[in-house]
C-alpha cells in the first residue's frame, strides 16, 4: 500500500482531513514548526516520503509541489519563547494547532504523526511512524522541515559565529563547543542548555 493508498482510505470514512507533523523538537536553538497539510483524493505526488528519509535537494523540490497541488496547507511555528514557558511537548502542540486552525478548509479529522494527542478545533488521531506512512503527514513532515530548514539559514546570517547553516540548531559538537565559546544568543533554548552547562561545572 502506498502514502497515498493510505490515505484515500482514510477518506472513506474522513473525507476532509489533513496530515499534521512537526520539525525542530529536538534542536538546541529555534522554533518549532508545525504543518498541516490537505489532499484532494485524485492527488498523487512521486517521491513524497518522510521528510528525514529525503535529501535537502528533493524536500525543497517537493515543498513547491505539495503547496502547489495541496487543497490547503498551513505552515506554524511556536517561539522559542513559548518553548521556555510551556516546555517543547507542549509549544509543539501550539504549533500544530496554529497549522490546523490555519487552514483555508477545515478538516473534520487531524490525523498526526506520532502517539501524543495535542488540542485541536477537531477530531484528532495519532500514527506512528506516520509521516512513513500518510501521505498527507509526509507532506506536512517535507512543508515543515523546509520552512524550518530556511528559517534557521536566516538565524545563520543573524548570528553567523553558530554556524546555523551547518547544523539546523542540533546539539553537534561543533554547535556544542561554538555555544560554550561565544556563549548563548537569544535563539537559543536555555532550558536545553542545562546538560551542556552541567558537564563544564557551570
Amino acid at each position: 500500500m502506498t502514502l497515498f493508498d493510505y490515505d484515500r482510505e482514510i477518506r472513506r470514512e474522513h473525507p476532509v482531513f489533513c496530515g499534521v507533523d512537526e520539525a525542530g523538537r529536538g534542536p538546541l536553538a529555534g522554533d518549532v514548526y508545525a504543518a498541516a497539510v490537505i489532499f484532494e483524493d485524485s492527488v498523487v505526488i512521486d517521491g513524497i516520503n518522510d521528510s528525514k528519509k529525503l535529501s535537502e535537494k528533493k524536500r525543497e523540490q517537493l515543498f513547491d509541489e505539495i503547496t502547489a497541488k495541496a487543497s490547503a496547507y498551513c505552515i506554524a511555528a511556536a517561539s522559542v519563547e513559548e518553548i521556555e514557558k510551556y516546555n517543547i511537548l507542549e509549544a509543539t502542540y501550539i504549533a500544530m494547532r496554529r497549522a490546523v486552525e490555519g487552514l483555508g478548509i477545515k478538516p473534520e479529522l487531524a490525523l498526526v504523526d506520532g502517539n501524543r494527542v495535542p488540542p485541536m478545533p477537531c477530531r484528532v488521531e495519532t500514527l506512528v511512524k506516520g509521516d512513513g506512512t500518510s501521505a498527507s503527514i509526509a507532506a506536512a513532515s517535507i512543508l515543515a522541515k523546509v520552512s524550518r530548514d530556511r528559517y534557521m539559514l536566516e538565524l545563520a546570517e543573524k548570528y553567523p559565529q553558530y554556524q546555523f547553516e551547518r547544523h539546523k540548531g542540533y546539539g553537534t559538537k561543533l554547535h556544542n563547543e561554538l555555544i560554550l565559546q561565544y556563549g548563548p544568543a537569544p535563539v537559543h533554548r536555555m532550558s536545553f542548555l542545562k546538560k551542556l552547562y552541567a558537564k563544564q561545572g557551570q
